[in-house]
């Protein structure tokens, strides 16, 4: 089965914070030939993780590398790079995917507040 995976079927897995959804999710992520995650997604995770779960960052970027390096998974690995590289030099995962997404559109410079 091919699946999109949404942030909580993701953090579920991860967290291991429900016994039973978190076996449910590791059964479909398995079982899956083909795992497609999306940038939102990925965003919303990390913010989960950081803020709600409150992981150390390099805690949070060992899980999105170990996404990156499963070989089920599709992503677009330069923006999610992109979003590890910020968030390493302790910025905001989401600010880096926005920024990478944004040169490629043409933007030149990324502003934020």
């Amino acid at each position: 089965m091919k699946i999109t995976a949404d942030t909580n079927v993701l953090a579920r897995a991860i967290l291991q914070d429900d016994a039973g959804q978190c076996r449910t999710a590791r059964k479909l992520l398995a079982d899956a030939t083909l795992i497609a995650v999306s940038l939102p997604s990925l965003c919303e995770l990390v913010w989960i993780l950081r803020q709600g779960a409150k992981l150390p960052k390099e805690d949070v970027s060992g899980a999105i590398r170990a996404l990156l390096d499963t070989e089920n998974v599709v992503i677009n690995r330069p923006a999610v790079e992109a979003g590890l590289a910020v968030l390493d030099a302790g910025g905001d995962f989401a600010d880096g995917i926005m920024a990478h997404e944004g040169k490629w559109l043409g933007g030149e410079t990324f502003v934020s507040f």
